[in-house]
């Protein structure tokens, strides 16, 4: 299920579907232990009260016309719908990102999603209860009026700020049990990628001049996010921790300037500049600048597009975080990824990462494709308990296969990624 057209060449295709209160800290979670696969289990058991579950999931909540979202979510009876939210049902995260929902003005799909499947029972899943969500603006679908592939015409998705075919599609939203600091949030929608220092703008080949892909005027308007970056603080108990979240583009669908696969590395730049001492040049979309302060806790979160071993990203993009001296990567596993890549097959056999650590199911959806790749990530400080984390990827004798299934899936070809952390000495900004 592919968001675009046909791509230019096959390189790492991951896309989804063609698809304000303080409180204290309270927790119910279910624990799943890594070695069970992250399954979801139905029996529920309470965690210890600190512990808290962070998740991720590319749920391809996704759709090709404006306002086509909302007329799914407003009725109970959409399958595809119903398959996300019981996933989310079954691994039941305190706090949780879900990449491709289109963005609606005012939170509309977002809180119908919410209380039309999260707090609905699914086949005996126990309802959820979020009191607090956050969804904003980006820039898939935002027309720059500028030829931005270099096509000769000005207009579609290509030429939008983040590719799209209206404003908003393949948004985000974060939901939370615990309150979210709302007045406190950063957004970088705007900031342009040039400002970055020494970003890896992409380059024509075809000319002599370097990273000359982009004219003067369009670096003057393009912005670094295809999406959104959001740092949402979730207050737990007396404490921050702030959620990173960012869904950077595919490093495909481009040609041999890659300005795609550039971008995505440069996207998950962002992050490994904020948590560090390096990001002096940031700014907000409000206007201030500079980084996470020092001390702070934080989760990064989201669909990163990007594999530690495999697939095509550029210059290893994603170990700009895995290897980062303030991030932890508690390596989720399941043994349904392990299935996959073996039913599969196909680029599956000559791939150098463990398919155990795999997030997402290419190799069904596109003809020669990657085959199944790690894309998606929950990656706290290193200065945060990890106490478990999984993959919701059953294996198909386990009753919940039917959630996440064979191509065409019933929810998305990625699945939920969850770490439980324990958030102890957490400063309070």
């Amino acid at each position: 299920m592919l968001p675009r057209p046909t791509p230019h060449r096959s390189r790492l295709a991951l896309a989804g579907a063609a698809a304000l209160a303080l409180g204290g800290l309270t927790a119910s979670l279910l624990t799943i232990p890594a070695s069970a696969g992250g399954t979801g289990i139905d029996a529920r058991r309470s965690a210890k009260p600190a512990d808290v579950r962070f998740a991720t999931f590319n749920a391809s909540l996704n759709r090709f016309a404006e306002g086509d979202l909302v007329r799914d979510l407003s009725t109970p009876d959409n399958a595809q719908a119903a398959a996300v939210a019981e996933t989310i049902q079954r691994t039941d995260p305190d706090v949780l990102l879900i990449n491709e929902f289109d963005y609606v003005a005012g939170g509309r799909a977002a809180e119908l999603f919410r209380d039309n499947y999260l707090e609905v029972g699914h086949r005996g899943a126990a309802p959820l209860h979020y009191p607090y969500y956050y969804v904003a603006p980006v820039n898939t679908g935002v027309p720059s009026g500028l030829d931005l592939d270099n096509n000769g015409t000005i207009g579609g998705g290509n030429d939008a700020f983040g590719f799209g075919t209206f404003p908003g599609q393949y948004g985000m939203v974060v939901y939370s049990k615990h309150p979210i600091a709302t007045d406190e949030v950063r957004t970088f929608q705007r900031f342009l990628w040039k400002d970055m220092p020494g970003a890896v703008l992409p380059d024509d080949p075809a000319t002599p001049e370097p990273a000359d892909w982009y004219s003067p005027a369009e670096l003057d308007a393009v912005r670094l996010s295809s999406k959104s970056h959001w740092d949402v603080p979730i207050r737990i108990g007396g404490r921050t921790v702030h959620f990173l979240v960012s869904h950077p583009t595919p490093p495909t669908f481009d040609g041999a300037e890659d300005r795609n696969g550039t971008r995505n590395h440069d996207e998950i730049r962002l992050w490994a500049d904020y948590v560090s001492d390096r990001a002096d040049y940031l700014y907000d979309d409000e206007g201030t600048y500079g980084g996470l302060p020092r001390g702070s806790r934080f989760v990064v979160a989201g669909d990163q597009n990007a594999d530690p071993f495999d697939g095509d990203s550029f210059d290893d993009a994603i170990l700009q975080l895995l290897e980062h001296p303030r991030v932890r990567d508690p390596h989720p596993r399941s043994a349904g990824a392990v299935e996959a890549a073996a039913r599969d097959a196909g680029a599956n056999l000559d791939h150098a990462g463990p398919a155990a650590q795999d997030t997402a199911d290419f190799a069904d959806a596109l003809p020669n494709g990657p085959g199944n790749l790690r894309a998606d990530y929950v990656l706290p400080d290193r200065s945060t308990k990890v106490r478990d984390a999984g993959v919701f990827w059953p294996e198909s004798d386990d009753p919940l296969f039917r959630l996440v299934g064979t191509f065409p899936f019933p929810a998305s070809d990625h699945r939920l990624v969850w770490v439980d952390v324990r958030p102890t000495g957490a400063h309070g900004r």
